[in-house]
């Protein structure tokens, strides 16, 4: 006999008061809350960061407000030997996953701790031990690179999955087209995870595609999910299905993820210029932690006044986090020309040692007022 289909993934668990439609995704009742404080560590996170950018103390942050959910919840269905390609706001997942908070912080400040050695911009993560690569601002590039990362551990026989991030706005760029069709005829193991947050920017999801985003999973010959992206329940369940499908050899799908930027596209960014408030008001009434919260209180998961006391304390370990960091000296000049050459050539070493004594002639570069150019 055939075996039985796998039941349909389902867009929604709880609704926006919380209250669960039907049966639960299996996850252990300590699994249940754990995926709360990982939701509200990203929320915590995502205020100092915006207090430290606007007081210019770091120089860039990715909101992530609003999008708790859809990125806790995916990526808690990836195991460890999974890979996470990010597309801007995966930082939270990196430190679900493994991520040390040290290194987190001391890559928003760009100082001597920073595994990137000061080379990347703030708010721009990397972290091998989580398999979590490096990105780009470069809208949609880590697309292609994921894919092509994913067909290389099907051809070596590894037992991973890779999970491809980015948001509605790569959808119109030239790596997800490429990426999307070079999966599905690879039948590469991986996720495409669309989050669709409203907004690329300034251009609404409507103004880019006629089409719903799961169409365009279709148009390449995958499956094509949308689920509820503010609640985590949904999200964790069908992001646990296809990256089991993907591990089993079926090929590639896309999720997309549906829920709402809340603060801007980044600190750059004002969109007061672009969207209207009500918008806004309405989505903020759907927020993904107090819909949760409803749902872990009446289950006895969570007592009533617990949301607030983890609140305390994971503020507390972020600004000691913060203040170490802070203090950290910057990266050393000599790391502007390491690691691209065995022995450092003499062109480099010359120009390093003319940086250098105009530096002792004329005093290093201070810290400026604040401003951020962009």
């Amino acid at each position: 006999m055939p075996s039985p289909a796998a039941p349909p993934i389902r867009r929604q668990y709880l609704d926006e008061q919380g209250k669960l439609a039907g049966d639960l995704p299996a996850l252990a009742p300590q699994r249940l809350k754990e995926l709360y404080v990982h939701m509200l560590r990203v929320r915590c996170m995502d205020e100092r960061m915006l207090k430290l950018q606007r007081a210019g103390r770091v120089g860039f942050v990715g909101s992530m407000k609003g999008q708790e959910a859809a990125m806790i919840g995916t990526a808690a269905a990836l195991e460890p030997r999974d890979w996470l390609w990010s597309g801007l706001r995966e930082g939270g997942a990196a430190l679900m996953r493994g991520l040390p908070l040290s290194e987190y912080i001391a890559q928003m400040y760009c100082n001597s701790n920073d595994t990137a050695k000061g080379r990347q911009m703030c708010n721009h993560l990397q972290h091998k031990g989580s398999n979590y690569p490096s990105w780009s601002s470069v809208i949609g590039t880590q697309i292609p690179h994921g894919v092509g990362a994913a067909f290389a551990a099907k051809q070596r026989g590894l037992d991973e999955v890779h999970a491809i991030y980015f948001g509605d706005g790569a959808s119109s760029s030239n790596g997800f087209h490429s990426g999307m069709n070079l999966a599905a005829v690879w039948k590469a193991p991986c996720v495409f995870v669309l989050t669709d947050n409203g907004w690329a920017i300034s251009v609404p999801s409507c103004g880019q595609s006629a089409a719903p985003m799961i169409d365009k999973g279709v148009a390449y010959g995958m499956p094509a999910h949308e689920v509820d992206g503010n609640d985590v329940l949904a999200c964790y369940a069908a992001m646990q299905r296809l990256v089991a499908d993907a591990r089993a050899g079926k090929g590639p799908a896309l999720l997309v993820v549906k829920t709402y930027r809340i603060a801007g596209h980044s600190s750059s960014d004002d969109p007061t210029k672009y969207r209207d408030a009500a918008e806004v008001e309405q989505w903020e009434k759907r927020d993904p932690l107090q819909r949760y919260e409803r749902f872990l209180v009446a289950r006895k998961l969570l007592a009533k006044d617990e949301a607030r006391a983890l609140e305390q304390q994971l503020l507390a370990e972020i600004d000691a986090a913060i203040h170490v960091q802070e203090a950290a000296p910057p990266m050393a000049l000599k790391t502007l020309v390491e690691d691209v050459y065995a022995d450092v050539p003499r062109h480099l070493r010359v120009q390093y040692n003319d940086f250098v004594a105009i530096a002792e002639r004329l005093g290093h570069a201070q810290k400026g007022d604040g401003a951020f150019p962009l």
